[in-house]
């Protein structure tokens, strides 16, 4: 007997019902899968169910350990995966009074030379974006019914609805720009009921957040900005998540998370963690204490946090391709935690970049972050960090160019006195340097005239180490971070359909948007064929009457900045920089080609700084 459609329909309703009823005892599984052959050969697989301790695992893949903890909702199973062969694995638990549960876990094969990507470096620019405030590409994902915080542009702090495949549009842009690598702020959910935009308050490792796209939509972008020659980076938060995170809300036990009797809030003295005389209770307020109210710290100390850690990083480099990653507030975590993080993923990926936010003014502190540090040696310490931040040339940056006309410890000196520090850096070629981020002031905000703009973007794209732009810094887009945080995340202009004018395209810049985009495009693409400036060694000089002279010397290749801050125009000498013209008559400035004959007086407008070649090369120095 044939029965009608509609049974047919009702009885596979029933059978899902069932499925769901079934399925839904296991709410978790953490790492979601994993690829064989990886350097890292112990997976702590998670899982996370109702009363999942109670139940009895079955499996053929190769069991190390069971761990549990006072939580009988979660069960982390370590297997020793060095052997697995890609595939997929039963993994069965069975209880005597309830219905077997089965998970398929599968491996998956790793792409030809994953373990040999070489990250990051001082021959490329990161472009800096934000995802919610670049361009909306998907206006049907700007809210979603899952999610608490729906989009309204009209808040300055609320979700204004960009998102991945609006960055996927505008490749083409960046490409054309001459930026060569790409830095977005966090793209995993945030389900903050506000200020969940910026998205450093995570509330899901595993997802992107559902108003960007997904993490197909991630998997994409890469591998189309690398189609493109581009790389990408990932903003990785490892001191905090966010309340609403599934972890939060149910801990596996109470260390996980540093608790307090009452709110604690970190005393935020970066430097603390390098102060040979800090108190214990000062070190454990800095690293226990919480970095806001909505945001709670994890303990790294904990062995199953560090190691969801490891693995969830480990996880995006493979499943993204990721060229890198850019970690948050690094100096707040435990010290010896992330030296065991950052070795794991380098043990992994031993080329890859890693740049930590340590923002302390002082190289001297920053250093002791950076892998190999003497200075972090005589507290028997080393961070394996290939890079940091360098905010103590940020700040140099930030204020010379507004104090003309003074001799000592302003002015240029600033930029003299913090490269005069490099000897701290065990690697001065990899440090991050920029004028601004999403937590500053607008550089248009700090220096307001295009002059001003141009000098210190020369200086910024001439210096060692790897440069860092802010998205719509390249269209003078302003901002002062005393208005609110979102006062310098605006919005890019033309990234929502709508917009009454449209940035990205070169035909509809205003004349202001233009200047700026024309200026950096030219700078932006010289630097990416000039190895001088990659990889060159600093050759500089003492300022004089706010003029500071340096060169950037590679084998045959030179080249020469000289940057006037002086208001006035000043007479250069050319045998007082002899020692690193090496031989040359005669340079071409990179703005205009314009020659300069080194057997002529020479005098340089006032706030001004030019970019010199040489054609002939005559002497080569390493």
């Amino acid at each position: 007997m044939r029965l009608p459609k509609k049974f047919y329909v009702l009885f596979l309703n029933a059978l899902i019902g069932a499925m769901q009823v079934l399925y839904a005892q296991i709410h978790r599984v953490e790492p979601p899968f994993w690829w064989s052959g990886m350097h890292h050969s112990t997976l702590e697989l998670l899982i996370y169910g109702d009363e999942i301790v109670t139940y009895q695992l079955e499996t053929s893949l190769p069991l190390d350990t069971l761990k549990y903890t006072p939580n009988n909702n979660y069960l982390f199973i370590n297997l020793n995966v060095k052997e697995v062969a890609p595939g997929t694995y039963p993994l069965t638990f069975t209880h005597p009074q309830k219905p077997t549960l089965t998970i398929d876990y599968t491996f998956h094969g790793r792409k030809p030379l994953s373990a040999n990507r070489q990250g990051f470096d001082a021959s490329d620019v990161i472009y800096l974006l934000m995802p919610d405030r670049f361009a909306n590409g998907d206006p049907t994902n700007d809210t979603v019914a899952t999610l608490a915080e729906a989009v309204d542009r009209n808040k300055q702090d609320g979700r204004h609805g960009g998102d991945l495949q609006g960055v996927l549009e505008h490749i083409d842009y960046l490409k054309a720009l001459g930026v060569t690598a790409l830095w977005m702020t966090p793209l995993c959910e945030d389900n903050d009921a506000q200020g969940s935009y910026h998205t450093y308050a995570q509330s899901d490792l595993y997802r992107i957040d559902a108003r960007f796209g997904t993490n197909e939509n991630y998997k994409q972008l890469s591998e189309k900005l690398h189609e493109q020659g581009l790389k990408l980076i990932m903003d990785y938060v490892t001191n905090h998540w966010g309340l609403p995170h599934w972890m939060v809300q149910d801990p596996p036990e109470e260390n996980f998370f540093h608790q307090h009797p009452s709110y604690t809030s970190t005393n935020h003295r970066k430097e603390i963690v390098s102060d040979p005389y800090a108190s214990q209770k000062d070190l454990e307020e800095f690293w226990g204490g919480w970095f806001v109210p909505s945001m709670p710290d994890l303990n790294q100390r904990h062995p199953l946090l560090l190691q969801y850690l490891i693995q969830n990083a480990l996880w995006w480099i493979e499943y993204a391709d990721l060229d890198g990653l850019r970690i948050d507030t690094y100096p707040y975590n435990y010290p010896d935690a992330m030296a065991q993080w950052v070795q794991a993923i380098r043990a992994e990926y031993p080329q890859i970049n890693l740049v930590g936010e340590s923002w302390v003014d002082s190289t001297l502190h920053s250093a002791y972050w950076q892998a190999e540090s003497p200075l972090a040696a005589l507290q028997n310490y080393n961070a394996h960090l290939p890079s940091v931040m360098d905010f103590s040339l940020f700040r140099a940056l930030t204020h010379a160019f507004k104090e003309n006309n003074v001799a000592w410890d302003k002015g240029t000196d600033r930029l003299y006195r913090s490269l005069q520090n490099d000897f701290l850096y065990t690697n001065p070629f990899n440090v991050l340097v920029f004028l601004e981020n999403h937590d500053t002031n607008r550089i248009n905000d700090t220096y307001p005239d295009f002059n001003t703009y141009k000098n210190a973007l020369k200086v910024l794209l001439t210096l060692r180490g790897i440069p860092q732009l802010y998205y719509g810094t390249e269209i003078g887009m302003t901002g002062k971070k005393s208005n609110g945080d979102g006062d310098i995340r605006r919005d890019f202009p033309g990234g929502w359909p709508g917009d009454p004018q449209n940035a990205f395209d070169p035909l509809h810049r205003t004349a202001r948007q233009k200047q700026y985009f024309d200026f950096t495009q030219r700078l932006l693409n010289w630097r990416k064929n000039t190895p001088a400036i990659h990889w060159g060694k600093t050759l500089h000089f003492v300022p004089q009457n706010d003029v500071y002279v340096y060169f950037r010397i590679y084998k045959n290749q030179r080249v020469l900045v000289l940057v006037n801050n002086h208001p006035e125009p000043q007479s250069i000498d050319w045998q007082d920089y002899k020692e690193g013209l090496g031989g040359h008559t005669f340079g071409r400035t990179v703005e205009s080609q314009s020659k300069i004959d080194f057997s002529k007086p020479f005098t340089l407008t006032g706030q001004t700084t030019l970019i010199l070649t040489f054609d002939n090369p005559i002497n080569t120095t390493e």
